[in-house]
């Protein structure tokens, strides 16, 4: 899936409060489907640019008008600039009645009241979605959307150069990462890993796996938690793989695309999105007949490292007049039939564990399915929309560890502008 999901994982920004329009719960002015059923209406419905391929959306529609007797209209949306795009539309008379969100960004938009309340569509078709992925459309015990995909980072590697080093096999502990890539360091010529100082997002998913926590509670606000010693333990494991590599410690994995770096067939090994697979051979068409995947190791075999799981919930307006009709999309669209086609077509990880199997014979997307289970998301409050605006602290902090600060230093340097950043009104 070449895509840049990166977009849908880093999107942040500030939000500005959504004034909301109070949609009823049925459709045009709370009229109900008779005989004809929704006859006449039409239902739009925004997605994101490469989230869901034409014929899924044709197939899709086909399916809902012969159900509903209504129809759809999918507006294709560009990540750059959405939040804005989207608080405006939910503020306005007509919103679209159905759309694509990021993960993280729902729970800013539930607190804000422009999603509507989606509890009775869980109860019916969401019995069985996987707690991972339905975290993040729950704000205060609420259902304010449902889980659609999400995707996480795997290591993509170079058989020849592995190879070369007489590594058989991937490792599958994190201690036999580490061993493979210093052999590569020993044995080759080859730059073991490339790892930015800055590729925060496997950091989260480091100190997931730790079961740490970015912020926590003090009083009534949120706070800064990277002075959490399991966040220190995070961070030194980052460190030590870091130092197997030649990449700048104060830029992130898009600056340059790594992908592009890797695609040089002079590196062992990133730790990326799949879809950064497909820049490699995008850039060097050579390179593809050496390119594997697997499973980031964890601290032991029987458990993968810990992911930050990056992807989209759908959603409906709580301004729009067709709810009813809204939730009869989503019924289609997030059956098992159209999320095993979204899984297939896109390599996503979907909604429910017995769905997996759509994923077999593409190699990145069965790399990243282990781990997903396991995986969690940035804090979901509402308060952390600030967070990510450029200059991250997060990338600063763990920047300071990697040019000599302590952990603790680092999380002290930090502090006051992550603190700030999570006070700022939503």
């Amino acid at each position: 899936m070449k895509r840049k999901l990166i977009a849908a994982i880093g999107i942040a920004g500030m939000m500005v409060s959504i004034a909301a329009c109070g949609g009823d719960s049925g459709d045009d002015d709370g009229k109900k489907a008779g005989a004809d059923g929704y006859a006449g209406e039409t239902l739009t419905v925004w997605v994101m640019d490469g989230s869901s391929p034409d014929d899924w959306q044709a197939d899709l529609a086909k399916e809902f008008e012969a159900k509903t007797k209504a129809k759809v209209k999918f507006e294709i949306q560009k990540w750059n600039g959405i939040q804005q795009k989207l608080t405006t539309a939910l503020s306005e008379e007509n919103p679209p009645d159905v759309f694509e969100i990021g993960n993280t960004q729902t729970p800013a938009y539930a607190k804000t009241g422009g999603l509507a309340d989606l509890s009775d569509l869980k109860s019916e078709i969401g019995t069985d979605w996987s707690e991972s992925l339905n975290k993040s459309a729950v704000f205060e015990d609420k259902q304010y959307a449902a889980p659609w995909f999400v995707v996480n980072r795997v290591v993509i590697y170079n058989k020849k150069i592995w190879a070369d080093a007489g590594i058989k096999g991937t490792p599958k502990t994190r201690d036999e990462f580490y061993d493979a890539l210093k052999t590569i360091g020993d044995k080759t010529d080859a730059e073991p890993i490339y790892l930015p100082g800055q590729n925060w997002y496997h950091f989260v998913g480091l100190a997931i796996g730790e079961g740490a926590e970015l912020v926590k509670k003090d009083g009534d606000k949120y706070v800064s938690n990277l002075d959490d010693p399991k966040i220190a333990a995070a961070t030194e494991t980052y460190k030590k793989f870091q130092a197997l590599s030649k990449a700048p410690k104060d830029k992130d994995e898009a600056t340059p695309q790594q992908g592009e770096i890797f695609a040089k067939g002079k590196t062992g090994a990133i730790i990326g999105m799949g879809w950064e697979g497909a820049t490699a051979i995008a850039t060097n068409p050579a390179i593809e007949k050496d390119l594997g995947y697997f499973t980031i190791p964890g601290a032991t075999a029987d458990k993968p490292e810990g992911v930050f799981l990056g992807g989209s919930n759908l959603a409906v307006a709580a301004g729009s007049k067709k709810q009813d009709l809204a939730k009869e999309f989503l019924k289609i669209a997030l059956s098992d039939k159209y999320e095993g086609a979204l899984a297939k077509a896109n390599g996503v990880i979907p909604n429910k564990e017995s769905l997996k199997s759509n994923l077999e014979g593409n190699a990145a997307a069965e790399a990243a399915a282990p781990a997903s289970a396991g995986g969690d998301t940035t804090p979901l409050i509402a308060e952390w929309a600030a967070v990510e605006n450029d200059p991250n602290p997060i990338k600063t902090y763990l920047t300071a560890v990697l040019k000599g600060k302590s952990p603790a230093e680092a999380a002290e340097q930090v502090e006051g502008e992550f603190n700030k950043r999570l006070a700022q009104q939503q």
